[in-house]
């Protein structure tokens, strides 16, 4: 198979995965070793191409993005406008910073640990499995009647949420599910939930992405370039669809659709494995 090929097909899955709560890093691993496509080069092109979906979310919730810088002046002369509920100016940024900051430190302490150990098809399959049923625990608890909606979140909130995000550390559990588990924990809506976990997820893989930069530039030569930007626009166009019908999607239904889909694939690889071990193979 063509590299071209292969930077289309994880263009496509990488923007549809992102923002689903069903593990685009889990997805990548499992498609890398099934395309062979693995090793630092491998790992280089996934941060690149995030970025394509990064850029999705920044369009599309454009006016939130504006609106957290919208009051810095007024923040100066009364604090108080940081303990705020809701996403908005620098009450929001205060918000985002504290739903990132746990993974951050947590997967700075702990990356090579994280690489030598989880990055492999096996503890990917378990976490799949772990994630299905925390989604499937949080919607058994979910009451839309005394949700409550994003503008109503607050900063102790926005840390409890951070701190159950340190879950997608582990390949496989999804970002993007930690952070919609973390906000149905805590109180908010379904729709609200998803709409947070696309506001944090810029910063977190910013920082991931900026952190890998330098490996990136090492790894890929002059050539890799029409790659790289095959799977980048491929990423961004299919984060966008994607994240439109997602919000659609969770605003009349609930997760557990993704929740079997998570088991179906978890039990997919762990029969692939076995049958890959099994005597005779």
């Amino acid at each position: 198979m063509s590299e071209t090929i292969i930077a289309i097909i994880l263009g496509v899955v990488e923007g549809v995965t992102e923002y689903l709560p069903i593990s685009s890093t889990g997805h990548l691993i499992l498609f890398g070793e099934a395309l062979q496509f693995t090793g630092e080069k491998a790992k280089s092109f996934d941060v690149v191409i995030q970025l394509g979906a990064i850029l999705s979310v920044l369009i599309l919730f454009r006016e939130r993005f504006v609106g957290l810088f919208s009051n810095l002046r007024e923040a100066v002369t009364r604090p108080s406008v940081v303990f705020e509920p809701g996403i908005f100016g620098v009450a929001g940024l205060v918000k985002l910073a504290l739903t990132t900051m746990p993974a951050v430190v947590l997967g700075f302490a702990f990356r090579h640990k994280i690489k030598e150990h989880l990055f492999a098809p096996l503890p990917v399959a378990i976490a799949f499995a772990v994630g299905a049923f925390l989604i499937l625990l949080v919607e058994d608890r979910q009451s839309d009647d005394r949700r409550r909606g994003i503008e109503e979140l607050t900063w102790q909130q926005s840390l409890c949420i951070g701190f159950v995000q340190c879950l997608a550390l582990w390949p496989g559990m999804s970002r993007s599910a930690s952070a919609i588990i973390g906000g149905m924990w805590v109180g908010l809506s379904r729709k609200s939930a998803a709409e947070f976990s696309f506001l944090v997820a810029v910063p977190i893989l910013m920082l991931a992405a900026l952190h890998d930069m330098v490996e990136v530039a090492r790894v890929f030569s002059y050539e890799d370039l029409k790659l790289v930007a095959i799977g980048f626009v491929v990423s961004f166009f299919c984060a966008l669809v994607t994240v439109r019908a997602f919000i659609g999607l969770v605003s009349r239904w609930s997760l557990r659709p993704f929740a079997y889909y998570r088991l179906a694939v978890a039990a997919v690889v762990l029969f692939l494995l076995y049958s890959k071990s099994a005597p005779g193979n």
